[in-house]
């Protein structure tokens, strides 16, 4: 009866994990997406939002800039966010089929 209680624990918590994985990737597609459309606006220093903008810039520009190295931008296109973001929905999907 133990082994069957191990097991149990272990497939709960492997869904458990799995799902926080696919939380925090569902959340920090969220963060690449206001990140992408604060950039479009310029706000004055001051401003409560540009603290936001700035916590999204240091949040998202260390994951993004892996991909700019690659891709260059097409002409004013920045499409290194799109690519991050299918990266993650992959990764997502594969920790769902692993656990």
């Amino acid at each position: 009866m133990g082994a069957v209680h191990a097991w149990s624990v272990l497939a709960f918590s492997s869904a458990t994990l799995a799902r926080f994985i696919d939380v925090f990737i569902y959340v920090y597609i969220v963060l690449i997406f206001a990140y992408v459309i604060l950039s479009w606006v310029q706000l004055p220093y001051s401003s409560p939002l540009a603290r936001v903008q700035r916590f999204l810039h240091d949040v998202c520009d260390p994951y993004l800039r892996l991909f700019r190295r690659f891709i260059p931008p097409i002409g004013p296109i920045d499409v290194s966010p799109m690519v991050a973001i299918l990266v993650l929905i992959v990764i997502s999907n594969l920790v769902a089929r692993v656990l």
